[in-house]
C-alpha cells in the first residue's frame, strides 16, 4: 500500500471520510429513529420496565444507561490514547470500537424490553454508544498527524460538513423506508431494518478510511503501569496548571455547567416529544417527531453562522451568555408545552442554539488557553470535563424523571443549570 506523505490531499480526505462513516449513528441511533423506536415499545397505558432487578420508568432507564456509558468514557478514553500513543497503533483502537459500535447498531434489530432480552437489548445499545465515542478519540488524536496546523482547521470543517450530508442522506432513505409502511407493525420492522442500515454504513465507509490512515510509528516496548495511567496523569498535571490561569479557570467552570444542561437537552428531546406532546395518534406521533427532527438538522446551519457572526460582533463571552438566556427561556416554555406546533417552535429555536453554543464553547476554551505546546493535554481535558457534566446531568435528569414521573420537571430543573452557567460566565475576566 502506497504511504500517503502528511498534508497530502488523498490522506486529509481519507480522513475526514470516516465522519461520513460514523456520523450516521448520531442523527439515526442517538437523536431520531432509535428514540421513536424505543418509546413505541412501551404501550401508552405502561411505561415501567424491569431491568437489573429494579423496576425503571422507560424514559428514565435509557437516560441511566446513557450516563453510565459516557462515564465509562470519560474515564478509559485518556487512558486508552495514552496507550495507542505509545504502542503507534491507534488505528487498530479506532477499528475496534468502530466494529464494536457498528455491530452494536446492527444488534439494535433485536432490541426487545422483554425481561429475557432487555439486558442484552441495553447490551447493544451501549457498544454502539461506546464504540462511536471510543472511536472518536483516536479519530480526534489523528488529525495533527495527517495534517499540518495551517490545514487543521479547514479539514476538521470539510469532516463535519461530510458528516452531515452523509447522516442526512442516510436518515432521508431511513424516514421513506419507515413512512412507506402505513400499520404500525411494519413501521417498526422498517425501523429495526434501519439499525442495520446504519451498523452496516459506519463499517463499511470506514473501510476507505482505515486503508489509507497511517499505522503510527510502532514502539517494541512493553506497555507498563506508567504508560496505562499516563493519560490521566496528563489530566492532573493540566488540572494543577488551569489553577494558575484565573480566566480559563472561571470559563471552565462556567462551560462545565451550563454544557451539562446543553447535552443533557439534546440527548433526551425526542424522548420528551414522544411522551409529553399531545400527538393524537401513533402516525402523527411518529410523523410529527421525524418533522421536528428535520426542523432541528436544517435550522442548525443557520444558528451556527448566527452564532459565529454574535461573537464577532459582542465577543465570546457576551455572546454565550445571550445563548444560555436562551437556553434558559426554553426550559419554561417546553415545561409547558403540549401541542404539536409548540414542540415543533422548540425544535426550531433548538437548532438555532445547539450548534453554535458548542462550536463557540470549544472555540472560547482555545482563545483561552495558554501559550503551550501540548495542547492536545488541554483539549483532552476539556473533553473528559464535557463528558462528566453529561453523565451529572442525564443522572439527574433521569432520577427526577423516574421520581416524578414527569420529564417536564426535569426539564424545569435545568434552568438552574444555566441560571448558574450565566452567573459563572459573568465572573470570567476579560483580560488575564
Amino acid at each position: 500500500m502506497e504511504k500517503l506523505e502528511k498534508g497530502s490531499k488523498k490522506l486529509l480526505n481519507a480522513w475526514a471520510f470516516y465522519d461520513w462513516a460514523n456520523s450516521v449513528y448520531t442523527l439515526t441511533i442517538a437523536s431520531s429513529i432509535f428514540p421513536i423506536f424505543y418509546s413505541a415499545l412501551f404501550i401508552s397505558e405502561i411505561k415501567t420496565v424491569a431491568a437489573f432487578g429494579i423496576e425503571f420508568k422507560s424514559t428514565a432507564l435509557i437516560t441511566f444507561v446513557t450516563a453510565f456509558t459516557f462515564l465509562v468514557v470519560a474515564f478509559t478514553s485518556p487512558i486508552l490514547s495514552g496507550i495507542a500513543d505509545y504502542v503507534g497503533n491507534k488505528k487498530n483502537f479506532m477499528k475496534f470500537f468502530c466494529y464494536l459500535g457498528g455491530v452494536g447498531c446492527i444488534g439494535l434489530y433485536w432490541f426487545d424490553v422483554s425481561l429475557e432480552k432487555i439486558h442484552l437489548s441495553l447490551l447493544f445499545y451501549f457498544m454502539g454508544l461506546i464504540g462511536y465515542w471510543g472511536s472518536l478519540v483516536f479519530y480526534n488524536s489523528y488529525l495533527p498527524d495527517i495534517a499540518f496546523e495551517k490545514q487543521q482547521d479547514s479539514i476538521s470543517a470539510k469532516g463535519f460538513s461530510l458528516g452531515y450530508v452523509g447522516s442526512v442522506i442516510l436518515l432521508i432513505i431511513n424516514l421513506v423506508m419507515v413512512m412507506s409502511q402505513d400499520d404500525g407493525a411494519a413501521k417498526m420492522q422498517m425501523m429495526r431494518y434501519s439499525f442495520i442500515t446504519v451498523g452496516i454504513w459506519w463499517i463499511g465507509f470506514s473501510q476507505y478510511s482505515f486503508y489509507w490512515l497511517p499505522k503510527g510509528t510502532s514502539n517494541d516496548e512493553k506497555v507498563t503501569k506508567d504508560v496505562i495511567f499516563n493519560g490521566l496523569k496528563e489530566l492532573k498535571l493540566v488540572w494543577k496548571q488551569l489553577k494558575l490561569n484565573l480566566r480559563l479557570k472561571r470559563y471552565l467552570y462556567a462551560f462545565f455547567v451550563f454544557s451539562m444542561a446543553v447535552q443533557t437537552i439534546m440527548l433526551v428531546a425526542v424522548y420528551f416529544g414522544e411522551e409529553e406532546i399531545n400527538w393524537g395518534n401513533n402516525d402523527e406521533k411518529t410523523s410529527g417527531l421525524i418533522v421536528s427532527i428535520l426542523v432541528i438538522q436544517l435550522v442548525a446551519i443557520l444558528g451556527a453562522f448566527l452564532t459565529s457572526r454574535a461573537s464577532a460582533k459582542f465577543g465570546n463571552i457576551k455572546a454565550l451568555i445571550g445563548v444560555n438566556f436562551i437556553w434558559m427561556s426554553l426550559c419554561f416554555y417546553a415545561y409547558f408545552m403540549k401541542t404539536p406546533l409548540q414542540f415543533y417552535i422548540a425544535a426550531a429555536i433548538v437548532g438555532l442554539i445547539m450548534g453554535g453554543i458548542q462550536s463557540l464553547a470549544r472555540s472560547t476554551y482555545s482563545k483561552f488557553l495558554p501559550e503551550t505546546d501540548d495542547s492536545t493535554s488541554y483539549f483532552s481535558f476539556y473533553d473528559v470535563a464535557e463528558k462528566i457534566g453529561i453523565v451529572i446531568g442525564m443522572v439527574i435528569f433521569a432520577f427526577i424523571d423516574q421520581i416524578t414521573g414527569s420529564m417536564r420537571n426535569g426539564i424545569l430543573f435545568l434552568f438552574i443549570f444555566f441560571l448558574l452557567g450565566i452567573i459563572l460566565l459573568f465572573r470570567v475576566p476579560k483580560s488575564v
